[in-house]
């Protein structure tokens, strides 16, 4: 009796939240109607993340932050594709990272539209057939991705947020032991995280580089005795069967995604990074002076990285993260007197800061 009647109460709770939805929805879609009219843009970041934030403040358990956030952000994706569907271009195809980082962002009732390459997902946007992209930045144990990198030099994309994905690899198959794979396929970074586990348990494979890691899991459900290193999705995906489980070398591996709009976010939430590029003169200090203002005003860098400029040999272009926003007077004094010392200066944009799950 005590299980039924805690039964009928979950049932009650259902009932309430059910139609405080509906009532949520509703106010979407008026939402969506004023937006439309008066020309404001039917997403904004930064709005989304303080709703979250305001979310994780206000709960008192038993439910974990990250359990909070990834509900009610499928209660907003719901709502917004209400007032306006999502057009998110994202590096495919499905269930690699990209979408992973694309469905975690944007929840599950945006349109996602998988790309061949990096280079495609920068060009959908700028030709606004996507409100959005979402491509690859860096991996905590592999590095940059210096082809996003360079693609920001020529292009007037915004960086509008960023978004961490665990990078958690599984073998699979479609057989059912081990013993029976001949062969094991996966993206180069997949097998650099795996290489120890396979070494150890399937010396006798063969391994093969291929584009993504569900690329990888494709082929292993089309061909006898060959097995994938790729995500659980992938697995869901293609029907594999898991044989082996978080087999990369590094339990804290994360991929940062970044999130390409027409527009920054304008409004600072308190948890923000702003992302720029810049040149200096070929002379000794020049980096060093044009760093200084970011100690002088206590403004943290998270980040730096120097690529060829690609124009002349052995000039380079220097890409950074900065803790806080455009718009916050320490970082506007900062930028300000980095311009000083600049040949080039360009702000990616300013964004919500994205949180490690």
């Amino acid at each position: 009796m005590e299980l039924e009647e805690l039964r009928k109460k979950i049932d009650e709770i259902d009932k309430k939240i059910l139609k405080l939805l509906s009532e949520r929805a509703e106010i979407a879609v008026k939402i969506g109607k004023l937006k439309k009219d008066k020309g404001i843009p039917f997403y904004v970041p930064s709005r989304e993340a303080i709703i979250l934030s305001k979310l994780e403040e206000l709960n008192r358990g038993p439910l974990p932050p990250e359990s909070v956030r990834a509900i009610f952000r499928e209660i907003i994706s719901a709502c917004r594709s209400l007032e306006e569907p999502t057009k998110v271009a994202f590096l495919g195809p499905p269930a690699t990272f990209t979408h992973l980082a694309a469905i975690k962002h944007f929840g599950t009732s945006a349109q996602l539209i998988p790309m061949v390459s990096i280079e495609e997902v920068f060009e959908e946007v700028e030709k606004g057939r996507a409100d959005f992209g979402v491509v690859p930045i860096e991996n905590s144990m592999e590095g940059i991705v210096s082809h996003t990198i360079d693609m920001f030099v020529d292009t007037e994309l915004k960086i509008s947020g960023e978004v961490y994905v665990s990078v958690n690899l599984h073998l699979m198959s479609r057989e059912h032991d081990l013993k029976a794979i001949k062969k094991v396929y996966s993206h180069r970074h997949a097998l650099a995280q795996a290489r120890k586990w396979l070494s150890e348990n399937l010396e006798w494979a063969e391994v093969e580089e291929v584009s993504s890691t569900a690329k990888a899991a494709e082929l292993a459900s089309k061909t006898p005795q060959t097995g994938a290193v790729a995500s659980e999705s992938a697995a869901l995906m293609y029907d594999l069967n898991i044989l082996a489980r978080n087999i990369q070398k590094h339990s804290q591996n994360f991929t940062r995604f970044l999130i390409l709009g027409k527009e920054d976010s304008e409004t600072p939430t308190g948890k923000d990074k702003t992302s720029i590029c810049f040149s200096t003169k070929h002379v000794a200090g020049a980096l060093f002076k044009a760093l200084q203002p970011f100690a002088v005003y206590d403004v943290n860098l998270c980040k730096i990285e120097s690529r060829p400029t690609k124009r002349k040999p052995w000039e380079y272009i220097f890409f950074v993260d900065i803790e806080g926003h455009r718009k916050e007077k320490r970082v506007s004094k900062a930028l300000g007197e980095l311009k000083e010392h600049c040949t080039y200066l360009k702000i990616l944009g300013s964004y919500p800061a994205g949180f490690k799950e």
